[in-house]
């Protein structure tokens, strides 16, 4: 099988071509703002450029993000092997333009050229008990990144204690401080526990999420539900513009914390929530 040029189709289609339940939930926001209104106005542009992108096959996006690939493989499987298919694909992808060059190296300052470098892109391996092998690609704009925040609870000037009130206000905060920057409809991925870096990394996680998909636990699922109402009542909108539609959709992950630590991250995504995957299943493959 050809590993990297499937991968190289999934990573075409992730940057021209939005998820249908991200596109569905824009679609669902634009009947939601008042005719005439700048939101309004601001999510049909976005359905326009959805739509010239999937039409022409061109980035949906000019920046097109850090890469993040997941890659769950069966027993017998070789890292080494989808290793050298990502970066050999992701390399193919940049010279084709799917992608922007947006490897830096942070002590010379030098692009690389070719979106490879240290950590670039970034693949994170499980091997897993199921028969078949499953790879998802996440681009990860640089504006909706600096928008992302980490609190240690408690936090006093937020009067947030160490539960889940004090959660819900923390995430209000970063919400609220971003004002519409990181192109707004964002998504917000959220990490509750771990220590510091593997919060970031849980809710990081969480933007592979489709939207709507509710945690299972049901105590979660019902804080998701009511923060996304929460968040569209800031009225801080699309693009800042204004509005009823500042978040798409909150996906919070939990995980076990040290006695001495409660941290809560927050992921910021754009609009151009830009993910797709592939099943790979003898010599079959399946996108997503």
């Amino acid at each position: 099988m050809d590993l990297k040029s499937h991968i190289l189709e999934m990573i075409r289609r992730s940057t021209s071509d939005l998820s249908p339940d991200v596109e569905n939930a824009l679609a669902a926001a634009v009947q939601n703002e008042a005719e005439g209104s700048a939101a309004r106005n601001a999510l049909k542009t976005i359905m326009e450029n959805i739509e010239l992108a999937r039409k022409e096959s061109t980035p949906i996006c000019q920046d097109t993000g850090a890469l993040i690939f997941y890659v769950d493989y069966p027993a017998g499987g070789r890292e080494k092997d989808y290793t050298t298919a990502i970066r050999e694909a992701v390399e193919e992808a940049t010279a084709k333009q799917y992608l922007r060059p947006n490897s830096v190296d942070p002590v010379t300052g030098r692009n690389t050229g070719n979106n490879l470098g240290v950590n670039a892109p970034y693949i994170h391996f499980n091997q897993w008990d199921e028969d078949y092998a499953r790879i998802r690609f996440m681009q990860k704009g640089g504006g909706c990144e600096n928008c992302g925040a980490q609190y240690r609870l408690p936090d006093i000037p937020l009067n947030a204690g160490r539960d889940l009130a004090g959660v819900r206000k923390v995430i209000l905060d970063a919400v609220n401080n971003a004002q519409g920057q990181g192109c707004a409809p964002g998504v917000i991925g959220v990490g509750i526990g771990g220590d510091r870096a593997l919060s970031h990394i849980l809710a990081k996680e969480q933007l592979f999420r489709k939207i709507g998909e509710r945690n299972p636990d049901p105590v979660i699922a019902e804080m998701e539900t009511a923060l996304l109402k929460d968040i569209n009542k800031l009225g801080i909108g699309p693009m800042g513009f204004g509005g009823k539609t500042t978040a798409l959709d909150v996906l919070i992950g939990v995980q076990n914390r040290h006695p001495a630590t409660y941290y809560v991250s927050i992921a910021y995504m754009c609009w151009a929530n830009r993910r797709k995957s592939i099943i790979i299943k003898g010599n079959e493959v399946t996108y997503a």
